[in-house]
């Protein structure tokens, strides 16, 4: 590859369009960059406009059924992102929330790392990956725990190749401190708010988007409809937990599975107020949610607290159980009446794509302007 620009972007893998693929875009939009992955897929390729020439992928994309099955590969992880040459190139950004980081970079290289979140399923989510994958007992649990031993380790060691960390919150530096015990700056990621927008009307229904899977909590949210009959719930999206939650689904819950954004757009203008559960580093659907001036009912832990005015914009809920998400819906309809729409919409446009890229640029060309002076500083003292 030819390093055209001095810069190489890594990241993880170019699988689904999901948040970190679109940080991706506005990434690759500021910084046209040579782009190395352990895999991608040429479609999400082509929806981030990311030209697939200037694309190198890892020994990971010829595996068998690499696309479907890539995370059964996760123990060579490390040595695929660390078999990425990147010698040539004076500035580097990975974009990571697994292995980018861990690229390998000699001193005169600037490593900026944008950072999601450290790797989980090493860390933080490490006993409920093994619960979820049924590794938490028998031989191949003992190999398994070996495995992510390894990986936290390769994680740790590899914290001294990046020179910036940026975090994607708060809550995330707070882990990368807990973590990595490297400070980082914080500039939160890009929300496409100009799509969206205030709608003519409100219906009387609450709305619940997500992808089912069972961190983001969508039972909870279905059984404290169960306890409110009276209220009117859609839930939208699709994945692994959509059978279990059709199996304890009340009659004042419709499911409407996975749906267009257009479609889903439209429930979030006209919902009373939107239901977020999870714990997430970020949450970019609650921010849309404000942008259609949707109040949000959120989980009072991680990127909701940052994103969410209690009080103003939603009101927030401090345990994930049935009785604290009925008590603080039961709230937000007798207390005090929260901001207007169009505040509530304001509140996300802090969290716009323009000021991402804006933010993003700014920290970016202002280390690279002190790192050259540094090396030129350097260079002064050896020939004296």
């Amino acid at each position: 590859m030819n390093a055209h620009n001095r810069s190489a972007i890594v990241h993880d893998w170019v699988i689904d369009l999901a948040g970190a693929e679109k940080c991706l875009a506005s990434i690759y939009r500021i910084f046209p960059s040579d782009l190395y992955s352990l895999l991608t897929r040429p479609q999400t390729l082509e929806r981030l406009q990311i030209p697939p020439e200037t694309v190198q992928t890892s020994f990971i994309s010829r595996m068998p059924q690499a696309e479907k099955r890539y995370r059964s590969y996760l123990p060579l992880f490390p040595t695929a992102v660390e078999s990425f040459d990147l010698s040539d190139y004076e500035l580097v950004l990975s974009s990571s929330h697994s292995v980018a980081k861990g690229v390998l970079t000699h001193a005169a290289q600037l490593h900026i790392c944008y950072c999601y979140t450290p790797m989980r399923y090493a860390w933080d989510l490490y006993h409920q990956y093994l619960r979820d994958a049924g590794l938490d007992h028998g031989l191949q649990g003992i190999a398994a725990r070996a495995m992510l031993h390894y990986l936290r380790l390769w994680d740790q060691s590899s914290v001294s190749r990046v020179r910036h960390f940026i975090a994607i919150s708060e809550y995330i530096a707070r882990r990368i401190r807990h973590v990595y015990g490297r400070e980082s700056t914080v500039i939160y990621p890009p929300v496409d708010v100009n799509g969206f927008d205030i709608g003519p009307q409100r219906d009387d229904f609450y709305l619940a988007a997500s992808r089912l899977v069972p961190y983001k909590r969508m039972d909870l949210i279905v059984d404290a409809f169960a306890r409110m009959p009276d209220r009117h719930l859609v839930l939208v999206g699709d994945g692994p937990e959509i059978c279990n939650l059709r199996r304890r689904l009340p009659r004042n819950v419709q499911m409407l599975g996975y749906q267009p954004d257009d479609v889903l757009r439209d429930f979030m203008q006209r919902a009373r107020a939107f239901i977020f559960a999870a714990e997430e580093d970020f949450g970019i659907v609650p921010v849309e949610a404000q942008a259609c001036g949707t109040p949000v009912i959120a989980y009072a832990r991680g990127g909701s607290q940052e994103t969410v005015i209690e009080g103003v914009t939603g009101h927030l809920f401090e345990e994930q159980s049935v009785e604290s998400l009925v008590d603080a819906t039961r709230r937000f309809e007798n207390g005090p009446t929260l901001a207007p729409p169009y505040e509530i919409r304001r509140n996300a446009l802090r969290f716009s794509v323009d000021r991402f890229e804006r933010e993003m640029k700014s920290f970016v060309l202002g280390s690279l302007e002190a790192f050259r002076r540094e090396q030129r500083g350097q260079g002064a003292r050896i020939r004296c």
